[in-house]
């Protein structure tokens, strides 16, 4: 089984790909004039301006199950694996693919509400939708869906539970199955309630928990303030093989880096394109720049809060990827070093697997007796939140695929799924957990990024729209007939009621 599953990542998240989802951030960087620069200030304005309705959600809503997507264990265990295996400089590029997967989550977050749907009592979309609407590909648009749901279902949600357990084991010593039941009772509850539920719950759940996320980095910088200069200059420094110590890894910085940060922020990826189509707004772009914005608040706000209390506190090991030898180490934090010294303080800090103990030992450096249960407790929520928008997804995937009765089996089952892996991610290894979390990655960004590529005209088409509309005072409205944008039928519908 592990040997499959790391021959597909191996696949999946080969160099040439790496690089490629970069290219395609400058891409869209560069075709949408660095939208992310320039409507920086208006992407926080509207991100309060939606309201929500009977059938949409509020833009804020939209982008707090986004964030909840997104905000996870990717942002705690996510950012010190990529320090542990790609060096400091991997924070470097995580930096950078989220401010060039910002133009991404644009472009997939607009087409989404470009090309979405009113199904029953919900607006649904995403890039089964947009797919098929924009490129006329039927067949296309079920092979993602049908990955979104392996994805969403059955390889994503254990990565996430696991980490919950492995900190709360560490925080508390509660045994894994314990926090399994606990995780899956509760996901059972919330997600009964169907997409309004999840929304109610993520919009106050996810903001509370960043918030507090990022004030306990700021204290540990505080204590650290005269390491700030060196701290930063490590990171550039690594990111680009100026660090002796690190520069036999930057191919890992990068790697490492890349992965992580699309792992965290989703940018490519097709996730935050699903709530973005239920928001109600009154043109696509309005959303499409609100979903951008959570790119950054995800890596340039939460990943960095993680970064720096790790660096600043030095409890981090370096992984030597070169070596036959997988204990072998560049690097050694000072791990326990107040209590053991020498070759007991190496062999201890060597033990110490990297993830989300990284965070908790440099949170309890700084605030002795409170690192392991802050760390938890931060972990708890952003990584249940996620499973949370996992479900919403699925969801989304199986309105997609199926119509009537057959949708509501496909939910019950859809439910039953998500709550019996994300108990089952609980128990198992880490390492296979991460492994598989990866490769549900790596199939649905694959597939989206060439479907956005084929078809992003749209988006741009809707900017520039949007731009014009702007400049002569207006509040922007949006009619794709009037724009040459085919397969509009929502919008098509709406503009004439």
């Amino acid at each position: 089984m592990e040997n499959i599953v790391n021959a597909l990542n191996n696949f999946f998240w080969g160099p040439w790909f790496i690089y490629g989802i970069l290219l395609v951030g400058v891409f869209f960087s560069v075709i949408t004039r660095f939208l992310q620069v320039r409507y920086i200030k208006e992407m926080f304005v509207l991100m309060f301006k939606g309201e929500k309705s009977e059938k949409g959600i509020s833009s804020f809503q939209a982008m707090s199950i986004a964030l909840s997507g997104r905000v996870g264990t990717g942002n705690i265990a996510g950012t010190a694996t990529a320090i542990g295996f790609g060096g400091p400089g991997a924070v470097f590029w995580m930096w950078a693919i989220a401010f060039i997967g910002a133009a991404t989550a644009y472009v997939e977050s607009t087409l989404a509400q470009i090309y979405k749907e009113e199904k029953e009592t919900e607006y649904r979309g995403g890039p089964a939708f947009y797919i098929e609407k924009g490129m006329g590909q039927k067949w296309f648009a079920v092979v993602f869906a049908i990955a979104a749901l392996l994805a969403m279902l059955v390889l994503m949600p254990g990565v996430q539970s696991n980490a919950i357990a492995g900190a709360v084991s560490n925080a508390f010593g509660l045994e894994p199955w314990i926090t399994g039941i606990i995780i899956a009772v509760l996901l059972g509850i919330i997600i009964i309630g169907g997409v309004k539920s999840i929304a109610n719950a993520a919009q106050v759940i996810v903001p509370f928990m960043a918030v507090a996320y990022i004030l306990m980095a700021i204290i540990i910088i505080v204590i650290n303030i005269s390491e700030v200069p060196s701290v930063i200059g490590l990171i550039f420094s690594s990111a680009f093989g100026a660090q002796e110590i690190f520069g036999g890894i930057i191919g890992s910085a990068i790697a490492w880096g890349v992965k992580r940060g699309i792992y965290s922020n989703e940018a490519g990826q097709g996730t935050g394109a699903h709530p973005a189509a239920a928001a109600e707004v009154s043109h696509p772009v309005k959303q499409g720049l609100v979903q951008a914005a959570s790119v950054y608040i995800d890596t340039l706000l939460v990943c960095s809060a993680t970064a720096f209390m790790i660096l600043f506190t030095g409890m981090y090991n370096v992984h030597d990827e070169k070596a036959a030898d997988e204990n072998t180490f560049i690097h050694v934090g000072e791990f326990n070093a107040s209590e053991l010294s020498g070759e007991e303080q190496i062999t201890f800090a060597k033990s110490i697997e990297a993830g989300a103990a990284y965070t908790q030992y440099a949170v309890d450096s700084a605030l002795p007796g409170f690192g392991a249960p802050f760390v938890a407790i931060a972990l708890f929520f952003f990584a249940f939140t996620t499973i949370m928008a996992y479900y919403y997804i699925a969801e989304t995937n199986v309105a997609y695929l199926f119509s009537g009765s057959a949708e509501k089996i496909g939910i019950w089952v859809a439910k039953i799924v998500i709550i019996v892996t994300a108990f089952y991610g609980t128990v198992r290894t880490s390492t296979l957990a991460w492994a598989m979390g990866d490769v549900g990655l790596g199939l649905m960004v694959w597939i989206n990024v060439i479907a956005i590529l084929i078809i992003m005209k749209p988006a741009i088409v809707a900017l520039k729209d949007y731009e014009a509309q702007r400049k002569e005072g207006k509040d922007p409205t949006f009619d794709p007939i009037k724009l040459g944008i085919k397969g509009a039928e929502f919008w098509e519908k709406r503009n004439k009621q």
